[in-house]
Formats: structure tokens, C-alpha cells, sequence
């Protein structure tokens, strides 16, 4: 028979997988917004498409940024089953809520909020470990500017490049190579993403005594990739319409280097154990190959509105977990 800790435990992760499937469909955006605008795949081929990379993403990339989310931002020793599951209910929400609204926030600050939100709740200020902090906030400005400062890069080379050849023949190339690009950008999305998730499932069974060190387990591992490779399946198409047309108009060799620039960014932060979010890399990849061809191209009005739901989405879910804590902890 199982005890009620052990049951409460399996709903939390339960949750945390419902999560990362919320994660999938609020960010499928990310990964198909420009092979859907530049036409080079239709809305449904285009998430199966992502759906897969983000799936095998695991294949590839090891656990050093679920190591992070897991035990470097939060003392380990506060979290409890009620902590991420006030977390979970923060980032959930914020993510119900712009998805509701089309904005294009990013789910991992909102997890990471929700977490860091739910153990102050709990104990107080002292539980944040400034160094992992560090690391992400920096990102939040570098990882956008890195993808905007990539992707005008990259379409000034690809532009020199093909500068002799007819728009056709660009067409016709870019689009080939944007089932690469794509790809590769949703390896990283998978790869990144995904074990945030497992960071926060796998601090739930370190905490709970069921594994004795923070090592995450393979079912772990499958069971995270899986759910947000659903998400992705089912699509975020509020989104897409925003990234895809609402911030720049994109052609195929756009959308070609906006996705490489962002693929780039992503592997860097992966390989360094940051949690980076994948959805403000993009949008600053997209804003820098449209901000190439003049800075009127790009409509900055968007941007900025997208811009204040960034500053917005760690606060926000703090504030919705550590409200969600103090309910749970009055009823226990």
C-alpha cells in the first residue's frame, strides 16, 4: 500500500511532465514559426517535424543544465513535494496566461520563478544560491542580444554569398537547407528545455529519499523529452502567428539564418549547464536578420510588448507559486 508522501510525490511529477508538455506547446512556436511563415513546411508538418528533434535531443545532450535548475539555483535542503508543486502551479499558469494572451514568454523562467517563488515562500530569502542566479540572469540579456548579433551576422554573410544568384535559386537552396536549420533548433529547444524539467523532478526524488545522490535517472530523461516532444506535436499556434509574422516579414533565407543563429546560441548555453530560454534567443534571431535589412523592417512595437512579458515572467510566477504555497500550506 502507498503511503501518502509516496502518492503526493507521483502527482507532483505528474504534474512536472504536464508541465514540460505546457513547455512544448507554448514553445512549438519557437521551433516552427519560421519554417511555417517562409512556407517551407505547412503548420502540421512542420511540429511533427520539431516534435521529433526535440525528442531525440536527449540522445545528445547530457544533464548539466538539470543539475543547475535542480540543486544550483535553490538550497536543496528546503525543497519538499509542496514546494514544486506550488512551483509548478506558478509556471503553469503564467504559461496559461500568455499563451492565452499570444505572447511569446519564456517557460523556463516561469519554471524557475515558480521554484524560486514557492521556497521563499516556504523559508525565506536565504534558500537562493546567488551564483546559479547569476548565470541565468546575465542570460536573459546576453542569450536575446547573441541571437540578434548571430542572425545579422549570418544574413549579411548568407546575402554576400548569393548576391550573383537569382531569388529563385536562393529560394529554392534556403528552403532545402532550413529542414537542417530547423532541425538543429529544436535539438537545442529539446535539449535545454527539457531538463529543467528533469532538474525539478529529479530535486523532487532527492528530497523525497528516493535516490540517494542528484543524479538523474533515465525514465527521467525519456519520460521529460517525451512530454515536451507532445506539447510540440500539438502546436502553440497563438504564438507562431506572433513570431512567425507579426515581428518581421521573413523569407526563406530569413528564417534559415534566424534558426541557425538561435541553434548556435542554444548549444553554447546547453554546453555550459545555463538554462537559457529558447523563446528569447529566437526572438532576438528573427529581430537582428530583420534589423539587417533596416531597422524599419522590424515592428519594435511587438518586440517591446514581448520585451516587458520577459521582465515580467520570473516575478509573475514567483508571485502565483508563493501565493499557491501559502493556500497549501494553510490547508495541510
Amino acid at each position: 500500500m502507498l503511503d501518502s508522501q509516496l502518492i503526493f510525490i507521483i502527482f507532483v511529477i505528474f504534474v512536472a511532465l504536464l508541465f514540460d508538455f505546457t513547455n512544448g506547446t507554448h514553445d512549438a512556436a519557437n521551433s516552427i514559426a519560421t519554417i511555417v511563415s517562409t512556407r517551407v513546411l505547412t503548420p502540421r508538418q512542420a511540429v511533427a517535424w520539431a516534435a521529433f528533434f526535440n525528442f531525440i535531443a536527449f540522445l545528445i545532450f547530457g544533464t548539466s543544465v538539470a543539475k543547475t535548475v535542480g540543486k544550483g539555483l535553490i538550497d536543496i535542503s528546503t525543497v519538499t513535494p509542496a514546494v514544486v508543486f506550488a512551483g509548478l502551479i506558478g509556471a503553469i499558469s503564467w504559461n496559461i496566461t500568455t499563451w492565452y494572451l499570444g505572447l511569446p514568454t519564456s517557460s523556463s523562467h516561469a519554471l524557475i520563478g515558480g521554484y524560486a517563488g514557492a521556497a521563499i515562500a516556504k523559508s525565506g530569502t536565504q534558500v537562493i544560491i546567488a551564483s546559479g542566479w547569476y548565470k541565468t540572469l546575465v542570460f536573459i540579456i546576453l542569450a536575446p542580444t547573441i541571437g540578434l548579433l548571430l542572425g545579422m551576422i549570418f544574413i549579411i554573410i548568407a546575402t554576400w554569398l548569393v548576391y550573383k544568384e537569382t531569388p529563385a535559386f536562393v529560394n529554392k537552396w534556403s528552403r532545402r537547407f532550413q529542414f537542417l536549420s530547423a532541425a538543429l533548433y529544436s535539438l537545442g529547444h529539446g535539449g535545454n528545455d527539457a531538463q529543467k524539467t528533469m532538474g525539478i523532478i529529479t530535486g523532487l526524488l532527492f528530497s523525497g529519499g528516493l535516490i540517494n545522490s542528484f543524479t538523474v535517472p533515465l525514465w527521467v530523461v525519456l519520460s521529460a523529452h517525451a512530454a515536451i516532444g507532445l506539447g510540440t506535436l500539438l502546436g502553440g499556434w497563438r504564438i507562431v502567428k506572433t513570431m512567425g509574422q507579426k515581428i518581421t516579414k521573413l523569407r526563406p533565407i530569413d528564417g534559415l539564418c534566424a534558426e541557425t543563429a538561435s541553434a548556435v546560441s542554444i548549444f553554447l548555453a546547453t554546453y555550459l549547464g545555463i538554462p537559457v530560454s529558447t523563446t528569447h534567443v529566437i526572438t532576438g534571431a528573427i529581430s537582428g536578420v530583420g534589423a539587417s535589412k533596416g531597422l524599419s523592417t522590424v515592428r519594435w512595437g511587438i518586440t517591446l510588448r514581448i520585451v516587458w512579458a520577459w521582465i515580467f515572467t520570473i516575478p509573475a510566477a514567483a508571485f502565483i507559486a508563493g501565493f499557491a504555497y501559502n493556500i497549501l500550506n494553510f490547508f495541510n
